[in-house]
């Protein structure tokens, strides 16, 4: 067989390879603590599970339109409206089978040899895989423990070439925790207007999970750059909902046919029952999502205090997300060898952070979607492995 060149600039996800290992040491007989996976561990609200019970006794099983339902495209704009203050129409909606789909399609959109695509790093490892995989140039963005592991506009905009095509941010961050202030992303957006050839990709799939009163500061809140912003949001991480595979995303008049071509040459459409579960979870009670950050703060508070006692990590306070990225250097060892020693002699579950770019080799990914029990006996398994 003769592959695609292109198939060999693919790289992986690395909290699933971890998953993996994770759970053939299980099969051995081990505890394993999972500080890796990026999902909650809590249940999909109740009533959000009974709605897609609902749409399936009531014969919701064909094909539905390519770019989702529309009364589904309509709880999407009525609840932006309501988090973000920003209006916009649902015919510039496109429901996705998770956020992946619109990372890919914007990659595909814009990626192509001699085309610069700016991302995070650390950052999702699926963007600057993507990226490589349409040919384009992966252009980091640094972002920097000293600065809380938000972008820097000023820094954004000095890398910009007449190559680049798409500039991608992504705040509340994965793996930092990091978020942009809100004079940081004025001073992007204002910025971009002197460089009308570039497009911007914001990825807010953690819009809702930020702590201490801070303020997420959303893309569609500018309509000055909605001509050429793509936003991509979802149920996975506020609704418990990971394995639903149900994401939206905001494309500009210009890509949104194009967006629902690529839908109609991919996966066709969204299944419809899940489709029916979103608009609950939307327009439902949000006393389960409220509950659960709720949580995931105190675990934010634990981990971090924990952390900053082990020798040799020091661990800044995640402004969003739940995860946690410590700096390991002064434990003398490479983040992907403790990533091994802490699976394989403490049985705890992370992600090294060489994972996420090419500048987090002194990092290491705690995911804290797990009890304070596990993560209190989690960190004393490591300390006695430091």
């Amino acid at each position: 067989m003769i592959l695609a060149e292109s198939i060999g600039r693919l790289e992986t996800e690395s909290a699933f390879e971890v998953l993996a290992r994770a759970a053939a040491l299980e099969r051995q007989g081990r505890e394993i603590i999972n500080l890796g996976i990026g999902q909650p561990d809590f249940r999909t609200p109740e009533h959000v599970v009974e709605a897609a019970v609902k749409a399936l006794r009531d014969r919701a099983h064909g094909y539905t339109p390519a770019q989702g339902l529309l009364p589904l495209r309509e709880a999407v704009a009525a609840d932006v409206a309501r988090r973000r203050g920003a209006e916009i129409s649902p015919e510039n909606i496109v429901i996705m089978p998770g956020g992946k789909p619109t990372m890919f399609f914007a990659m595909m959109l814009f990626g192509e040899p001699g085309a610069e695509i700016m991302y995070p790093d650390p950052g999702f490892p699926i963007y600057r895989s993507m990226i490589r995989y349409t040919g384009a140039e992966a252009v980091p963005i640094v972002l920097r423990e000293e600065n809380g592991f938000a972008f820097s506009a000023e820094e954004i905009l000095a890398g910009i070439t007449p190559r680049t095509r798409l500039v991608i941010v992504n705040s509340p961050g994965n793996p930092t925790g990091g978020a942009a202030p809100r004079e940081e992303v004025e001073k992007l957006v204002a910025g971009l207007m002197d460089h009308p050839h570039v497009a911007l990709m914001a990825d807010e799939i953690y819009g809702r999970m930020l702590y201490e009163g801070r303020e997420h500061v959303s893309f569609l809140s500018f309509p000055e750059i909605r001509d050429r912003l793509i936003l991509l949001d979802g149920w996975s991480k506020t609704y418990a909902m990971t394995g639903w595979r149900l994401g939206w995303s905001f494309w500009p008049d210009a890509l949104v046919e194009k967006a629902v071509r690529l839908c109609v040459n991919s996966h066709s459409c969204v299944n419809a029952a899940t489709q029916w579960a979103g608009i609950a979870a939307l327009e439902g009670p949000q006393d389960a999502v409220e509950a659960m950050m709720a949580a995931f703060d105190e675990r934010r508070r634990v981990i971090v205090r924990r952390l900053n006692q082990l020798p040799g990590i020091t661990c800044l306070d995640p402004a969003g997300a739940f995860y946690t990225f410590p700096n390991i250097s002064g434990t003398g060892a490479d983040a992907r060898t403790l990533q091994t020693r802490f699976l394989e002699e403490a049985g705890v579950a992370t992600v090294a952070g060489p994972s996420f770019g090419l500048h987090a080799k002194d990092y290491i990914r705690f995911s804290y979607a797990n009890s304070v029990e596990n993560i209190e006996r989690a960190m004393d398994r490591i300390a006695g492995v430091l």
